[in-house]
């Protein structure tokens, strides 16, 4: 940059507050690190412009080696290296340069002199790029190194809205860049060509910049340009698909503050529900035990007015009075103590404890809702309740027996709910303190699983109370039965078949072959006709080895030993 240029950056940055004052600003003429007008602008590799005070205080985002400095550019967060020499390394971006001026000439005020700072300057040198006012600029055409510059108006520049003057050597301050050295890659001026560069090959820019020019307009028409329009494509998608985003989240809201209201209607709606049911209940309860003390109390005066005449009648009445009287005191009496109604005979009285909430339990769909909750009102009785299940007839020793207890109300109807008291004791009849341990599981749903595994053979009673009260059948006998004997044979159709046609195979079947064989075959005399156990000539394939004094009334031949076939 020329001294004349550092001079009116210098006093551009003077007056950039007051520009910045205006109604809007060029933002192109604008740092984004200081928010002011552009002061010496530096162009970084990624073509983002700054200050070069802005540049050089960014923090270094790291180090290398060789001691150039990376830098987080604070437009796009690239990475960016700065030359050696920092900021001042970096190429000075001139349009930005342009612009700047261009937003002070745009400026409410007259611009000052660049060279006696007290006039207004009227017209602009775009060789020196000074401002200067009439006198200035008068003095300056008179001088012979500056008399063939060309001066413009301010107004001029003002009205076409485009700064179009040429870029000084920093090296040779007036000297134009006009030529350009290809090894070097540089714009130089005259004089640097005959000095710095006067080995290389320098040429006009004239000559160069098409060459240039098309290959910046080549990567910009062949390959950016469409992929900015794909980028802007995707960016307008992606807008439109935030907004049906948006648009559909907004609808599936909709629906869920829809079904929010109708849920809570519903849940509403069958907390009345139940509430009714319970109110209902209550009303059901309260009126049997109305009942009940009606017939008590009723009962009670029956009882004391036939107590207190008796006892009146004996304590006060002569022996005539007694005797007349007897007959119908006696039937009095006796039909008092036969009553149909009797306190220790009539039903439990219901302090409600049986009604209960079961908040996990379903209870259909109230107006398209699932809802659950029920009150149970229903309590088991155990003269209805029953249990099924084999185990309740005969188990093995050492095999789980199982039966279920299922519990009904006084209707008969099967209970929907658990919770009941249920006790259920396995005892042997005929051993002292010989117990099986049960276990009793709660379905939840009025039936009990109950299991257990005896010890000892043996008949057993069982006893299955709900309430502290026998259900119906119980207790119920239960017969044990010996552990089950294993066979040690093979299951064949014949010991012939199975030896391979040993002579010395035996068999628990009393089967015969002539010829000195020792085992059954086919069709002989004694074959059972079907497949059965060696070991014991059982022709049950799922069954219990049967002992040996079975088998010897079995087998005449005395067979009971098998050869491993």
């Amino acid at each position: 940059m020329s001294k004349e240029e550092e001079e009116n950056v210098g006093q551009i940055a003077i007056n950039s507050e007051n520009a910045q004052n205006g109604a809007s600003v060029n933002a192109r003429a604008v740092c984004n690190v200081c928010k002011r007008l552009f002061r010496e602008p530096k162009l970084l590799p990624c073509l983002h412009t700054f200050c070069s005070d802005c540049i050089s205080q960014l923090e270094p985002f790291s180090r290398s080696p060789s001691s150039s400095v990376t830098v987080l550019c604070p437009d796009c967060d690239s990475e960016v290296d700065l030359p050696t020499a920092g900021p001042s390394g970096l190429s000075t971006d001139h349009l930005a340069l342009d612009e700047v001026f261009l937003e002070m000439l745009v400026t409410d005020g007259p611009l000052p002199c660049d060279l006696c700072g007290e006039g207004a300057a009227e017209s602009r040198c775009e060789i020196c790029a000074i401002n200067l006012c009439e006198f200035c600029c008068q003095a300056h055409r008179r001088q012979k190194r500056t008399a063939s510059h060309s001066v413009q108006a301010l107004h001029e520049l003002k009205s076409r809205g485009r700064l179009c003057r040429p870029v000084l050597c920093s090296l040779h301050p007036g000297q134009e860049l006009r030529l350009f050295c290809e090894p070097c890659d540089l714009p130089v001026c005259l004089e640097c060509a005959a000095t710095l560069h006067r080995d290389h090959h320098c040429c006009p820019t004239r000559d160069v910049i098409d060459r240039h020019g098309d290959h910046i307009r080549e990567l910009v028409s062949v390959h950016l340009r469409p992929r900015l329009e794909r980028l802007e494509e995707s960016l307008q998608k992606v807008d439109e698909s935030q907004e049906l985003l948006t648009s559909h989240v907004e609808e599936v809201a909709k629906e869920v503050r829809g079904f929010a209201r109708g849920y809570a209607s519903a849940v509403e709606a069958h907390c009345l529900s139940l509430l009714r049911r319970l109110e209902e209940l209550h009303k059901q309860r309260r009126n049997q035990l109305q009942l009940q003390k009606a017939q008590l109390r009723q009962a009670l005066l029956d009882v004391r007015g036939g107590v207190e005449f008796a006892e009146r009648l004996l304590s006060c009445g002569s022996d005539a009075e007694i005797l007349s009287a007897k007959g119908v005191t006696l039937q009095r009496l006796s039909s008092l103590s036969k009553s149909s109604y009797d306190p220790q005979s009539a039903p439990g009285l219901d302090d409600g404890a049986n009604i209960c909430f079961s908040p996990s339990e379903s209870a259909g769909d109230v107006n398209g809702y699932p809802v659950v909750g029920i009150i149970h009102g229903k309590t088991a009785d155990p003269s209805k309740c029953i249990v099924e299940g084999e185990g309740l007839q005969q188990c093995s020793v050492g095999q789980s027996g199982h039966f279920t207890l299922v519990c009904r109300d006084p209707g008969g109807d099967q209970l929907t709910r658990g919770g009941e008291h249920v006790v259920v004791s396995i005892a042997h009849k005929e051993k002292r303190n010989c117990t099986i341990v049960t276990s009793v599981v709660d379905n939840s749903d009025g039936t009990y699983s109950i299991s257990y595994t005896p010890e000892e053979f043996g008949p057993y009673s069982v006893w299955v109370c709900v309430k502290t009260q026998h259900v119906k059948g119980s207790p119920f006998t239960l017969n044990i039965k010996r552990k089950l004997r294993r066979h040690s044979g093979t299951f064949h159709c014949c010991s012939f078949c199975s030896s391979g046609g040993s002579k010395e195979a035996h068999c628990g079947c009393p089967g015969t072959m002539p010829g000195g064989f020792k085992g059954c075959g086919h069709g002989h005399k004694g074959h059972p006709g079907k497949p059965h156990w060696s070991c014991c000539g059982s022709t049950v394939q799922k069954s219990e080895c049967l002992p040996e004094s079975v088998l010897t009334a079995v087998c005449a031949r005395g067979h009971l030993k098998t050869v491993e076939l």
